[in-house]
């Protein structure tokens, strides 16, 4: 537990972009996530920027949107749709967090797998590899705060939150390996935040449905709902907007660790030891006063829009959603047009209303997931 915490911007572009080659993620990161292997989180140095060069290409490649925007759309049609109209239809409700936990992994599996697993389905089956992602994301964070020789003797007797890991691990490796031998769940925690935020403030959810209108010409004659197109979704400002208020209240990842090489003193004026871990607060500086101003806890998709109409810049150590310097997630891009595109025909199709007395909350878990989901009723807008 000996450790230095902080949610300073300066110090944290200090750490992760100035002074990047002293802070690597260290020993200790890669026994809590030995889940991971020697994948791109887990990586560094070499293996690391051989792992960035390999998605680089794969995600640059000139076809590369158009699979994302056709994947995405088909699941939205075959997968999404269906499940909300039969939850709308019943008058039943339903865990939207698991909704998009489920569209998540259906569409990471096709894009990178070529297998759709169809866990998104009116049954809503369960799948052991979809449910023990939530299993792995608690042991992980308990990890973090408990002395290693603790879970290290719940893994040697297999008991607690490392029982549960175990066995998440076998799921994962029988689903896995099968696909892998044949040819060739941080977005859905950004959408369950995004729909409480616009269930608080419906006139954030007009605004959204009014540039949907727009943006799409559906307030034309006779226009109907429509899929749109990758460069469509960028006139969605305000949406985008939303998203980053979303993001910036409540980032997938919460919290970054990383471990010093050398002894050296941050912006704030901190002395840090050589090989002490620093945990970098990325939830905390999203609510901080000194960055976003005396309304840093309201949501208002209007502070991300500048005076000319587009997205305000701000820099990523100040809004570190997607991380921040060498290790910025190159999934950035995707993310934001996965999470357009679903929201947008979920917002502009349904109403969703919060289930009464059900509690939204942060849960303990290495991603900032809603503890006890987010149950809602929805129904069909009457739209043309």
């Amino acid at each position: 537990m000996d450790m230095m915490v902080t949610s300073d911007p300066a110090n944290i572009n200090h750490i992760l972009t100035k002074n990047f080659s002293n802070y690597p993620k260290g020993p200790e990161f890669r026994k809590i996530f030995e889940i991971l292997g020697d994948g791109i989180i887990n990586a560094e140095s070499e293996l690391w920027e051989f792992h960035r060069r390999a998605f680089m290409v794969f995600m640059n490649h000139v076809k590369y949107y158009d699979l994302l925007e056709t994947l995405v759309w088909e699941k939205v049609e075959n997968g999404l749709f269906p499940v909300l109209d039969y939850f709308s239809e019943h008058g039943t409700d339903v865990d939207l967090q698991d909704i998009f936990q489920r569209l998540a992994f259906d569409n990471i599996c096709k894009l990178v797998l070529d297998y759709d697993p169809s866990s998104l389905c009116i049954d809503l089956p369960y799948i052991p590899s979809e449910k023990a992602f939530n299993d792995t994301m608690d042991a992980m964070f308990y990890r973090y705060v408990l002395p290693e020789r603790i879970w290290k003797l719940q893994k040697w007797l297999g008991i607690g939150k490392e029982k549960k890991l175990t066995e998440a691990w076998k799921a994962f490796d029988e689903f896995i390996y099968p696909l892998i031998d044949q040819p060739l769940k941080k977005d859905g925690t950004c959408l369950t935040w995004l729909f409480w935020l616009i269930a608080t403030n419906p006139l954030v959810e007009v605004k959204i449905r009014e540039e949907i209108k727009t943006i799409l010409h559906l307030d034309e004659a006779g226009k109907k709902w429509r899929f749109f197109n990758v460069k469509e979704s960028h006139k969605l400002v305000y949406l985008h907007g939303a998203l980053c208020e979303s993001l910036r209240l409540f980032p997938p990842i919460a919290l970054q660790q990383k471990t010093s090489i050398h002894s050296d003193i941050l912006p704030s004026g901190h002395y840090v030891d050589e090989n002490t871990r620093v945990i970098l607060s990325f939830y905390s500086v999203g609510r901080m006063e000194t960055v976003w101003g005396k309304d840093c806890l309201e949501f208002k998709p209007e502070r991300w829009i500048s005076e000319h109409g587009g997205i305000k810049h701000v820099p990523s150590y100040k809004f570190p959603a997607f991380n921040v310097g060498p290790r910025t997630c190159l999934g950035k891009n995707t993310s934001i047009i996965q999470l357009k595109m679903i929201a947008a025909s979920i917002i502009y199709n349904y109403d969703v209303q919060l289930l009464k007395g059900h509690p939204v909350l942060p849960r303990d878990s290495v991603i900032l997931q809603a503890k006890h989901g987010l149950r809602v009723r929805l129904s069909r807008r009457n739209v043309v």
